[in-house]
């Protein structure tokens, strides 16, 4: 089973539901550092380095991605979504950088859809968000390297599922 397919809401039902109310407010909507988790933790049971600091840029190093997978003598990035979108465009352009200076082969970065966005916490970036974007990244000069934005979707919502706490570190989904 792969680590997106792992990822269930609530624990042990095989789905993944989120509470029907929209995240726009203080205390509502469902958060979204807790799912990260969970696949994070799945990626790190499987090999990958998670985080991973690399030297990326030229003037001054970004933080960590979320994790990395060693491929030959460079690595595979991938970040997932917790922020707005401009985290979402720095992530990117990170990634950029990485294949730029050869450090990376390619990056992946996983955000939700418009849909699943309306019941998380308010002003995540989200796929339709980042999707006019994408003519600058597929313009950059790399030698080699694959950048993908991956949009994630849930399976539905419900009144009688809780509210995916907002902000708990270390909570795996799987």
């Amino acid at each position: 089973m792969t680590c997106m397919r792992a990822l269930e809401w609530p624990p042990g039902t095989g789905k993944f539901l989120l509470h029907d109310q929209p995240g726009k407010g203080r205390g509502q909507g469902s958060g979204v550092k807790p799912i990260k988790d969970g696949f994070i933790y799945c990626l790190k049971s499987k090999g990958w380095e998670t985080p991973k600091k690399l030297d990326i840029a030229s003037l001054r190093k970004p933080g960590p991605l979320d994790a990395a997978l060693r491929v030959g003598n460079r690595y595979f990035a991938l970040e997932w979504e917790t922020g707005n979108v401009s985290s979402s465009h720095r992530s990117l352009n990170k990634m950029v950088l990485g294949m730029m200076k050869g450090v990376l082969i390619g990056g992946a970065l996983i955000v939700p859809t418009r849909a699943m966005y309306e019941y998380l916490t308010d002003r995540i970036g989200n796929f339709e968000e980042i999707e006019p974007y994408f003519e600058v990244w597929r313009r950059a000069e790399t030698d080699e390297g694959l950048l993908i934005v991956v949009a994630i979707e849930h399976d539905g919502v419900s009144k009688e599922v809780p509210r995916i706490p907002k902000g708990t570190n270390g909570r795996a989904l799987v």
